[in-house]
């Protein structure tokens, strides 16, 4: 039944179903950066609402300098609460620290991603639907992926975020299909696979670390899969 494919992004293509915000506390703790995980937390917080509330990111931005606005955001917040007293020296060298070693583990990943995209891209067509900043596109033809998508959908382009269900329907226009010969392929199941259900899509939910531990009703998605690889 299915006829084609609608992939999110962050958290599903590039760091293989884990929150975003285990992917920079895990690169903290390994860099050694001295605060609390709830002190990181907080300031992540601030970070994403900060980059959601202004134009921060510009549609010409890789990923690497994306993340690391993000990474430097969140340290100055760090250092401006109080959390960590960082000089000048200490604050770059553990900023260029965090940020190399995420981008290398996000570089790996996405080299997976990319060959099961390819290999699904010879008989299926592929659409992203992604809640990002605007430069999603310079970030796929970063990492490679731009080649498999007929299509995509971009909140801060078309003015709508999921867990609105109106943006998958968009993605579904694109593949010029109906909802029910559509799967969607994403790692939230409160912004992929709930709104995809909502609107007919069949549903494969990519599980990995949670941002936190509230369980799901895991009978809802068609499929859950730990690897990327597991669709083929």
């Amino acid at each position: 039944m299915i006829k084609g494919y609608i992939f999110d992004y962050g958290g599903t293509l590039d760091t293989a179903g884990c929150h975003w915000g285990q992917m920079l506390w895990h690169a903290y703790q390994r860099q050694q950066v001295p605060v609390s995980e709830q002190q990181f937390r907080d300031a992540y917080v601030y970070a994403e609402r900060t980059l959601g509330k202004e134009p921060i990111i510009k549609a010409d931005f890789t990923f690497y300098k994306t993340l690391s606005v993000k990474i430097r955001l969140e340290m100055e917040n760090l250092c401006i609460t109080g959390a960590w007293d960082a000089d000048e020296q200490q604050f770059n060298e553990k900023h260029e620290a965090v940020l190399e070693d995420l981008y290398h583990q996000v570089q790996d990943i996405t080299a997976h991603s990319r060959e099961v995209l390819a290999r699904l891209a010879e008989n299926y067509p592929l659409v992203l639907v992604s809640n990002f900043y605007g430069n999603i596109r310079v970030v796929l033809e970063e990492f490679g992926l731009d080649s498999f998508f007929q299509d995509v959908v971009e909140s801060a382009v078309v003015g709508l975020r999921k867990p609105d269900a109106r943006i998958f329907m968009l993605g579904v226009e694109k593949l010029g299909l109906k909802p029910e010969e559509v799967c969607v392929v994403g790692d939230s199941f409160y912004k992929d696979i709930e709104p995809a259900i909502k609107v007919g899509c069949k549903t494969v939910w990519f599980t990995g670390e949670g941002w936190t531990d509230k369980t799901y009703d895991e009978s809802l998605p068609d499929k859950i899969i730990t690897d990327l690889s597991q669709i083929l």
